[in-house]
């Protein structure tokens, strides 16, 4: 925890406000930003964030005493209890102090790397989970608080913020969803949840009001299909209000505005051997380095000798040179977990193609990815 900047809980009173909703936005939101982010769901007997985020096939790996998180896009790493389960019907049935270990896995096993951001999903209510990780995880910056509009709901955001003060966790504010049903063929909003609105909400609680997100089908939607709606290139009210909200958010955490037109910049680094990606790490000849602009188009290709392979050298020269991803054929687990502790995300199982079209078919979205083929 002492490589993560900044810490924020995800919390909710009661269950079914879209709080992994917001959690997973929130986290893809940052990392789209240039940010180094982890998201760690801790809603163990509902792990929502696999499902949102389309990773249902992600898998933990590591060595004997670490885990590596589920890699979700450049700068996003994951990590749920729903990765280890073999089937997605399985209930987990588990007192406290077995719910209370396995966050202090979570906590303290995970090869997290330096990040800017940790992002944390808890589950509904104040029980065992919330309370394990405000005892796990030291200097949290704060909780954000979802409900929506509802009478029922502000009983429930009181125990919330009752929780967080006795605990001294900061109230970063109330973010108020499902404010109202945006109709898909009239524009009109239908409010759904006659009663006390987010703002009535935070104003009898005291703390800030970070926005309304409204409920539409197009929300729905990219839910079930696992893309973040924060993530798409389709206009949509409630994406916007969740970019609102997400700018208030970082305001309360003193962060200056961000620009909403920012995109991250990136290189990727592949190793290559005869002209071609390197399906073996080790046993590559150079590595070929692609800069990719704001604007998502590979802007130069450079092919650089490394320095001689030795464990903990590699990650620290690329990582000098500013790469955040690595595409591989195969790679072993001790030295993913090198790269990752460095800011360096990796993808094995690449195809031995020419670089500059492996990371051509990255960038497009139709990089096919299988096996890693040298995993030792």
């Amino acid at each position: 925890m002492k490589n993560i900047s900044r810490k924020i809980l995800v919390l909710s009173g009661k269950g079914g406000v879209g709080k992994s909703t917001i959690a997973a936005n929130l986290a893809v939101w940052l990392s789209m930003r240039g940010n180094k982010v982890g998201l760690l769901d801790v809603d163990i007997h509902g792990p929502s964030i696999p499902k949102l985020l389309g990773l249902e096939q992600g898998t933990i790996q590591g060595t004997d005493d670490r885990m590596m998180p589920v890699i979700y896009d450049k700068m996003l790493r994951v990590m749920s209890i729903g990765f280890m389960l073999d089937d997605e019907n399985k209930a987990i049935i588990w007192r406290g102090p077995m719910k209370h270990n396995i966050i202090n896995h979570f906590v303290s096993d995970v090869a997290w790397g330096e990040l800017d951001y940790l992002v944390v999903d808890c589950p509904p209510g104040t029980g065992d989970e919330p309370l394990s990780i405000a005892q796990l995880i030291h200097g949290i910056d704060g909780a954000v608080i979802v409900t929506t509009p509802q009478q029922v709901a502000l009983l429930d955001v009181k125990k919330c913020v009752t929780f967080c003060r006795k605990l001294s966790l900061p109230v970063l504010g109330v973010i108020e969803n499902m404010a109202g049903f945006i109709c898909p063929h009239c524009g009109q909003t239908t409010e759904i949840f006659a009663g006390i609105d987010g703002t009535q909400i935070a104003s009898q609680l005291n703390t800030t009001f970070l926005g309304s997100v409204p409920l539409e089908p197009y929300l729905v939607l990219m839910c079930d299909l696992g893309k973040p709606l924060i993530s798409s290139d389709v206009p949509s009210p409630a994406k916007k209000a969740m970019e609102t909200a997400f700018e208030a958010l970082m305001k309360n955490l003193g962060i200056p505005k961000i620009n909403m037109e920012a995109k991250s910049k990136m290189k990727i680094a592949m190793p290559v051997t005869n002209g071609k990606l390197s399906l073996h790490f080790g046993h590559c000849e150079q590595f070929a380095v692609v800069d990719i602009g704001a604007d998502k188009r590979i802007n130069k290709t450079e092919m650089l000798t490394p320095p001689a392979h030795e464990p903990g050298v590699l990650p620290k020269w690329l990582s000098e040179m500013g790469v955040n991803l690595i595409i591989a054929g195969g790679m072993g687990q001790r030295a993913q977990q090198l790269f990752v502790q460095n800011g360096i995300n990796v993808m094995t199982g690449a195809p031995d193609n020419d670089p500059q079209q492996v990371a051509a078919d990255y960038l497009a979205g139709r990089l096919q990815c299988g096996d890693n083929v040298c995993d030792h």
